[in-house]
């Protein structure tokens, strides 16, 4: 043990799994270097096994949908999806060090090198609707929500790990100072639910922020009641200059068209998605005269 925990101080890392058959057990010890953590990818891999459980668990119960792990890393998440054999599991992972160290670790696991913002989502599972779980990188999650947001009708849960702030934001209701686009927008498709904040010392590195988790449920809304590209128009338009009312911050696109509706008085972060929905109708109207 001494040996082994002198080793790992270098940064090396040993692992044990078992082959059985009928005549023997045999034990193969495999010694690995961990996987660099590497900023541009926004890596910050979780080392505290409770909170990669908590985060597996938060999956719907009796979930048999297909799952999607978005960067698995070092494979901590994914040991715990590949106890739960209701589900048919994979993963996608840029960065090849990740891949090659999980192809050894995990010999059973399939792992796909590839982008998750720039893959075919169709062919993953034949087609069939699946959920998305991860500790997904920083720097990327905000284009992750956008991505499900395009593939919605296929994908109906999403569990991820996120910053705290990114999740808050998402999770806000309407009123509350933090509620911004990706609220309205996700909000639109999905409930979301702020599960638990994880802090800073269960990753390595440690971030220089808190993180949470949050989940994602596919709601009964099939499409909006207005036109779709304006509605993510106006709601854009509108939190670029979230401080002023509407009847100001949407000039941009309603230039010499009066605005005396009461709805115009408002500031956009007081507008629901049904508020949204029906200001998109109203835009469009004043559009087209």
């Amino acid at each position: 043990m001494q040996h082994l925990k002198k080793d790992l101080d270098k940064g090396n890392y040993f692992f044990v799994y078992s082959n059985v058959n009928s005549q023997k057990c045999l034990t193969t010890l495999y010694y690995m270097t961990l996987v660099r953590a590497k900023k541009h990818l926004g890596q910050h891999f979780l080392k505290d096994l409770s909170i990669a459980q908590r985060i597996a668990d938060s999956l719907p119960e009796g979930c048999v949908l297909p799952v999607l792990e978005i960067g698995p890393g070092m494979g901590v998440l994914s040991q715990f999806l590949l106890q739960n054999h209701q589900i048919t599991f994979k993963a996608v992972e840029i960065d090849r060090e990740s891949v090659d160290y999980l192809h050894v670790k995990f010999p059973e696991m399939e792992v796909i090198q590839g982008d998750f913002l720039k893959m075919d989502l169709a062919p993953l599972f034949d087609g069939k609707p699946f959920a998305i779980i991860g500790n997904f990188p920083y720097n990327i999650s905000s284009q992750i929500f956008f991505r499900v947001l395009e593939n919605r009708d296929r994908i109906p849960y999403v569990v991820g790990m996120i910053q705290k702030e990114v999740a808050e934001r998402i999770a806000a209701p309407h009123g509350n100072k933090t509620y911004g686009i990706t609220s309205v927008l996700l909000q639109a498709f999905y409930s979301i639910d702020y599960l638990f904040t994880v802090h800073e010392h269960v990753f390595d590195p440690p971030p220089k922020v808190k993180s949470a988790v949050i989940s994602l449920t596919r709601n009964a809304t099939k499409q909006l009641e207005c036109d779709e590209k304006l509605f993510v128009q106006v709601v854009k338009t509108a939190f670029n200059q979230r401080r002023k009312t509407l009847r100001n911050s949407l000039k941009p696109l309603l230039q010499g068209v009066s605005c005396s509706e009461p709805i115009f008085e408002k500031r956009p972060e007081q507008l629901s998605v049904a508020d949204f929905v029906a200001l998109t109708n109203m835009v469009a109207l004043k559009l087209n005269h």
